[in-house]
C-alpha cells in the first residue's frame, strides 16, 4: 500500500485541525501551517484574520455542529459562544496531538509543483521552504471582505466599515447607525447596536432572506430541520417554510423584504433577537441604498436618513492567494472538485472545507479530512478522471436547479453530504479490492486507469 510520505496542511482552524487527526489516524506524517499563534483559525477573537466579535455565538446547535470523534460537553448551551468554540478547538488539538504537529505565526506566501510531476513546495512569508507529496488546503472562506462593488454613488461624511471589523457594540455609541446586508452577522451587528445607538438602527436590504429561530416547538431549529432529512428537499422544504411561517410568520409582517427564494435554497438567517428588536422599534428595515449623500443615505423608496456610521454585512469572498490561478481558475467559487474535496487536475492537492452548506460546517470538514487521509494514505481509491468529471457536472447541474447563480460549485445539503462521503470512502476501498484503481503515488498526478 502506497501512501504520501509528507503532507502540508494550510490552516489551524477547524478544517485544518479535522485534517491533521485524520492523517494522524491514518498514520500519514504532516505538517500544519498557521498564520496565528494558537489553534482555532476565524474562532479566535483578536487574532489574525478573525471576524469574531463579543456577542457571537453559534448559528447551529451544538449537536449538529460538534466533531463525531470529540463531543461538546453536555453541559454547555445549545449556542456555545465564540470563545467555548475556540476553546473546544484548542482542546481539540491538545487531545489528539496536533499542536506539535502546527507551525504557528506560518502565513503561507505560496504552494507549488517543483517542476511537472516533483514535490510540492510550501513556501512561508518569512521565506521557509519546505517540500510535501500533498497538500491539504484548509484557509476557510471567511476572511477577505466583500465590500459593495459597485459601491453607491455619491459620497458619504461618516465612517464606513466592513463586518469584518466589528467587535464590540461600544463603538456605535451614541452614532446613528445603518447596517447593510441580511445575513447573520448583519443580524447580530443590528441588535447589538440597537442598545447602545442613537435613535433606531437601520437594517438596509435589497433581497430578503427566511428568519429562523433558533428555537422550533422548542427544539433547536436546525435539529428540526435535521428530522427531516430523508425526504426529498423540495418536500422538507414545504414542510419546514409551513412550520417557519406557524411559529414566526413571515419576514414581510416585520417590514422585512420577502425571500429571494426558498427554505433550503437561500440560506437562511438564524437569530431569536432581531424580530424582537423590530418589533419594538429598536431596529428598522430599510429597502437597499439609491445613493449617498454627505450624511444622508436616500433608499430606494425615496426615503432618506441621516446616518453616521455604515457597517456593509456584504459577505466575503473566497481567496487562496497562495496557489495560482492555473490551479484556482480565475475564481476560487467556481473551482471544480470531486466530493469537494480533489482537484480535478492533480489529486494530490485536496481542500477541506471549500464548501457552503445548509448546515454546520464542522461534520463536514471532518467528514472531508477522513476522505482525503484515506486517499493519501492509499487506503481510498478515486474512480477514473472520466467518472469525476461527469460527477462534478451532476453534482454542478443539481446545485444550479436548487440554489441558481449564487455559489452553485460550492453549495452542499448538510444532511445528504454528511451521508455521502462515508459511502463514497467504501466505494474507493472496493475500487482498490478489484483493481479498479490505483492507490495514490505521490509522483502521478493521475493515480487511476483511464
Amino acid at each position: 500500500m502506497t501512501s504520501a510520505r509528507r503532507v502540508a496542511v494550510i490552516g489551524a482552524g477547524p478544517a485544518g485541525l479535522a485534517a491533521g487527526k485524520a492523517l494522524r489516524d491514518a498514520g500519514v506524517e504532516f505538517v500544519l501551517y498557521e498564520r496565528g499563534d494558537r489553534p482555532g483559525g476565524l474562532w479566535v477573537r483578536g487574532a489574525g484574520l478573525s471576524p469574531a466579535y463579543a456577542s457571537l455565538h453559534l448559528n447551529t446547535s451544538k449537536g449538529r455542529t460538534e466533531f463525531a470523534d470529540f463531543p461538546m460537553p453536555r453541559h454547555w448551551p445549545d449556542y456555545p459562544s465564540a470563545d467555548m468554540i475556540a476553546g473546544y478547538l484548542a482542546d481539540y488539538a491538545e487531545r489528539f496531538g496536533l499542536v506539535p504537529h502546527i507551525r504557528f505565526q506560518s502565513p503561507v506566501a505560496s504552494v507549488e509543483r517543483d517542476g511537472t510531476d516533483g514535490p510540492w513546495v510550501v513556501r512561508t512569508e518569512s521565506g521557509d521552504a519546505a517540500r510535501y507529496d500533498a497538500v491539504v488546503v484548509a484557509n476557510g472562506h471567511n476572511w477577505d471582505p466583500r465590500w459593495p462593488d459597485p459601491a453607491p454613488p455619491g459620497d458619504f461624511a461618516g465612517a464606513q466599515m466592513h463586518a469584518h471589523g466589528y467587535r464590540d457594540a461600544e463603538e456605535f455609541r451614541g452614532k446613528r447607525v445603518l447596517v447593510v446586508g441580511m445575513g447573520n452577522s448583519a443580524m447580530d451587528i443590528a441588535v447589538d447596536a440597537s442598545h447602545v445607538a442613537r435613535g433606531p438602527v437601520l437594517l438596509s436590504a435589497r433581497r430578503g432572506v427566511h428568519i429562523v429561530p433558533k428555537y422550533l416547538f422548542g427544539r433547536p431549529s436546525d435539529a428540526t430541520g435535521g428530522a427531516l432529512a430523508v425526504l426529498p428537499w423540495r418536500v422538507r422544504q414545504r414542510l419546514a417554510e409551513t412550520m417557519l411561517r406557524l411559529a414566526a410568520g413571515r419576514p414581510q409582517d416585520y417590514g422585512l423584504p420577502a425571500p429571494a427564494g426558498g427554505l433550503f435554497q437561500n440560506h437562511p438567517t438564524i437569530s431569536d433577537t432581531i424580530l424582537h428588536r423590530l418589533t419594538h422599534g429598536e431596529v428598522e428595515a430599510r429597502p437597499g441604498i439609491d445613493r449617498l449623500d454627505g450624511d444622508t443615505v436616500v433608499f430606494g423608496d425615496g426615503t432618506a436618513d441621516p446616518v453616521d456610521v455604515i457597517v456593509w454585512a456584504t459577505g466575503y469572498r473566497v481567496s487562496i492567494p497562495f496557489l495560482s490561478r492555473d490551479l484556482t481558475g480565475d475564481d476560487p467559487e467556481r473551482l471544480p472538485l470531486f466530493k469537494r474535496v480533489f482537484h480535478m487536475d492533480d489529486s494530490s492537492l485536496a481542500f477541506v472545507g471549500l464548501m457552503q452548506s445548509t448546515g454546520a460546517a464542522l461534520p463536514i470538514v471532518e467528514a472531508q479530512a477522513k476522505l482525503a487521509a484515506a486517499y493519501f494514505s492509499g487506503a481510498y481509491g478515486l474512480p477514473s478522471p472520466a467518472e469525476r468529471r461527469r460527477a462534478v457536472a451532476r453534482a454542478l447541474r443539481a446545485a444550479t436547479a436548487r440554489w441558481g447563480d449564487r455559489r452553485p460549485m460550492m453549495r452542499v445539503d448538510f444532511d445528504q453530504y454528511v451521508a455521502d462521503l462515508p459511502r463514497e470512502m467504501k466505494a474507493g476501498r472496493d475500487r482498490l479490492a478489484r483493481g479498479a484503481a490505483r492507490p495514490f503515488t505521490p509522483t502521478h498526478r493521475e493515480e487511476t486507469p483511464a
